[in-house]
């Protein structure tokens, strides 16, 4: 609201400038009255010619000018009523449209470049901001509880659900059943019951224990956001963090995450997860063409002026391209390593990247005994990515690896 009240201060204030030089006025081309005032004047000069002449005595001189000043002072009186009106009538048309111009031309010009409703804070405030929305924000039963009409579809196949109530009570009846919990989890999911999918998906991952891998920690947050209408609830983000921790890679879980981050208030972490799924690619990953359709929206909430990247060109060396390099001479090792590390350096410079290439630069880094770099590389990145737990864990893994820490 506050915005608004400056806002329109500074609107008049502009306004009343314009309005006072546009109301002021300039005469074109002269009235009657004008050229009246022309030749009365020129009489006067002429009767002091004829008196200087000798033409004229002083006596009728005085007369004669007696009654062009009385001419004079009556055409000067016209003029000026003239202007005034000619002034007001032209000056408050062109002021009107002057004023709507400027009004519905600010208006339309930060509709299109600002941010409405987004309070003008420093970055630091909005990084508190955020956390504080990502703290507080309801949790996964609470989100389900809001959706309305969420169950067994209406034209779903009768001997279809005649099948799933059959699995339902089987597993009832052998509850250490895994393979039984894993299909009942699919089966629901086909028929919309996300709340019934993940249930079933959490029995899974309780009887597997140590044994769940990260696509089945990756399922089980899909089933959690799908059920909460595509909300990434605190329970689905805890599921997404250890999905993450045992496979940085995950698809899903890196786009729910970055997901995670628009609903929470960080659209710029969200647009250096999402980018590094696109440039990472393939092409025909299930989340390309939802992070596609997204990120360029992102991106403006950003504050980023952002190019859709090439899909699937990679992100750096991997460690596979770094164990890789083990099997060549001293020299050719350091010289395939050095090589990657500038490359990724650079565009980490110039582009950012996920907390997963930082990760990489200060293993590479570590590899080559540039430990100084690295350290450098490590301080930096905990300040790009401050207040995000999850990149503070790979950060902190990397540095113990190294020997930073």
């Amino acid at each position: 609201m506050g915005f608004w009240i400056v806002t329109a201060v500074l609107t008049f204030a502009v306004l009343a400038t314009l309005a006072r030089a546009m109301l002021r006025g300039t005469v074109g081309d002269k009235p009657p009255a004008a050229y009246d005032l022309d030749v009365y004047r020129d009489q006067l000069r002429e009767v002091d010619r004829d008196l200087a002449r000798g033409v004229l005595s002083e006596a009728d001189a005085e007369r004669v000018r007696t009654e062009v000043s009385r001419r004079i002072l009556a055409a000067d009186a016209a003029l000026q009523k003239h202007t005034a009106q000619a002034e007001r009538s032209g000056g408050v048309v062109a002021l009107g449209v002057t004023a709507g111009v400027v009004i519905a031309g600010a208006y339309a010009i930060y509709m299109q470049l600002g941010a409405p409703g987004y309070g003008d804070l420093a970055l630091t405030d909005r990084i508190e901001a955020a956390q504080i929305l990502r703290d507080e924000r309801p949790g996964q039963a609470a989100a389900e509880a809001s959706l309305a009409g969420q169950g067994t579809p209406g034209d779903a196949d009768p001997d279809y659900v005649a099948l799933v109530e059959r699995l339902r009570q089987a597993v009832t009846t052998r509850p250490d059943d895994v393979q039984g919990h894993e299909l009942l989890s699919r089966a629901e999911s086909r028929l919309g019951n996300f709340a019934e999918a993940h249930a079933a998906k959490a029995q899974v991952l309780a009887l597997k224990g140590d044994g769940a891998t990260a696509t089945d920690f990756s399922e089980y947050a899909d089933l959690l956001i799908l059920a909460a209408g595509g909300y990434v609830s605190p329970e689905a983000e805890t599921v997404l963090e250890r999905t993450l921790a045992l496979d940085p890679t995950d698809g899903p879980a890196r786009y729910y995450y970055g997901l995670m981050m628009t609903q929470t208030g960080r659209p710029d972490t969200a647009l250096r997860i999402w980018d590094q799924l696109l440039r990472d690619g393939p092409a025909d990953a299930p989340w390309i063409a939802p992070v596609s359709a997204q990120i360029e929206e992102v991106a403006i909430r950003a504050g980023v002026n952002y190019a859709m990247p090439a899909i699937g060109t990679g992100r750096g060396p991997t460690a596979d391209q770094i164990d890789a390099a083990e099997d060549l001479s001293p020299g050719e090792r350091m010289e395939m390593i050095q090589g990657m590390v500038t490359g990724l350096s650079d565009r980490l410079a110039t582009e950012g990247g996920p907390v997963e290439d930082w990760a990489q630069l200060i293993s590479a880094l570590g590899v080559l005994g540039q430990m100084d770099q690295a350290r450098a590389i490590l301080i930096n990145a905990r300040e790009v990515f401050g207040g995000d737990p999850r990149a503070e864990d790979v950060l902190s893994r990397v540095a113990d690896r190294v020997g930073l820490e």
